[in-house]
């Protein structure tokens, strides 16, 4: 059988590449919401929304969120780049900077 563009023909349904695929879409979902919590969170201490407390209590949930995300990936033996899916034309699911967890320039 031939591939039809670029579909492979059958498809893997060993048990540890199924488990790996859903755990590396569930993980994308999980990051996705937390970018967005995150960015949701700076446009209110922007907009002066949020208390002190409440500020302090945004900023430790989303570090413990991203922590465990870290956690997870290792666990499972996945990149932050094996997170961000490629959706062809639109570019990529999550933004390229979001997936370089690396220090700053």
């Amino acid at each position: 059988m031939t591939e039809f563009g670029g579909i492979p023909p059958r498809i893997d349904t060993e048990p540890e590449s199924v488990e790996r695929g859903l755990v590396s879409l569930v993980l994308t979902l999980v990051e996705l919401l937390r970018q967005l919590m995150e960015r949701q969170a700076l446009r209110r201490v922007d907009a002066g929304d949020l208390t002190d407390t409440q500020i302090e209590r945004i900023g430790t949930t989303l570090m413990l969120l991203e922590q465990r995300m870290d956690e997870l990936r290792e666990h499972f033996g996945l990149t932050p780049e094996d997170l961000n899916i490629d959706l062809g034309p639109l570019g990529t699911l999550l933004p390229r900077d979001s997936t370089d967890r690396g220090p700053s320039p």
